[in-house]
């Protein structure tokens, strides 16, 4: 077991248990520092994610907001299909532009005229959601942008947690068969797979119980704000 990735499943699995985003948004830039390709990062990240999410949805499943959910469904998945296919053959970088419009969403509460900025833009949702599906398809980073739009609409932290939670299992689902159909190797054997999930598992019930039931609804809005921040800072700098 490369000690390596089972660190980063861990940071990564604390983020994701509080954001319902975290393993592929930060894992998958993290394993390509490392210098695992983007297929390798995938196969490891994907199931590890999607089974956190599981947790998540399971536990508040009557809190989704279905309504997004759907437009989801409709405008983010297919491009999410397209561009992955066509990324396993060329490589773009988007992080600087992700990045700062993160740094943006994260200082709407400071200033309102970037506020009135940002409400003009996400406004137009659908159009917003088929950007998500095609920078998540490039680059896996369309979760970033997902929380920033969950993020605008001011959600309870339970609703935001597990609309984000459903839609990002959805995400690396579609990710997930795409591969298959594609083809790709699996970068880790059965046994070493297993393991991670079940460290993630354990990460994540820890997390679960520890920080995110102690967090109330402002400071979960706070930690929010600064998790978009930290995540469009982290983007910005691997830009360079």
């Amino acid at each position: 077991m490369p000690i390596d990735i089972l660190l980063t499943l861990v940071v990564t699995t604390i983020v994701q248990s509080l954001f319902g985003v975290g393993i592929l948004l930060f894992g998958t830039p993290i394993l390509l520092l490392l210098g695992y390709d983007f297929s390798f990062a995938l196969s490891v990240l994907l199931p590890i994610s999607i089974s956190v999410n599981l947790l998540q949805i399971i536990k508040h499943y009557h809190y989704i907001d279905f309504k997004l959910y759907k437009n989801t469904l409709l405008y983010s998945i297919p491009c999410i299909i397209v561009f992955l296919a066509i990324i396993t053959n060329i490589h773009i970088n988007i992080s600087l532009i992700v990045g700062v419009f993160l740094l943006l969403v994260a200082a709407k509460n400071f200033f309102p005229i970037i506020d009135k900025k940002l409400n003009a833009l996400i406004q137009y949702e659908k159009s917003f959601l088929v950007i998500t599906g095609i920078v998540h398809g490039i680059s896996n980073l369309g979760g970033s942008l997902l929380t920033a739009l969950v993020h605008k609409q001011d959600l309870p932290k339970h609703n935001a947690r597990v609309t984000i939670a459903l839609c990002y299992a959805s995400f690396a689902t579609v990710q997930l068969v795409t591969l298959f159909f594609i083809g790709f190797d699996a970068g880790l054997s059965y046994s070493n797979q297993m393991t991670l999930l079940q460290v993630s598992i354990a990460v994540f019930l820890i997390t679960e119980e520890m920080l995110y039931s102690q967090i109330d609804n402002s400071k979960y809005t706070q930690l929010f704000a600064l998790f978009l921040a930290i995540s469009g800072g982290l983007l910005l700098f691997k830009s360079f």
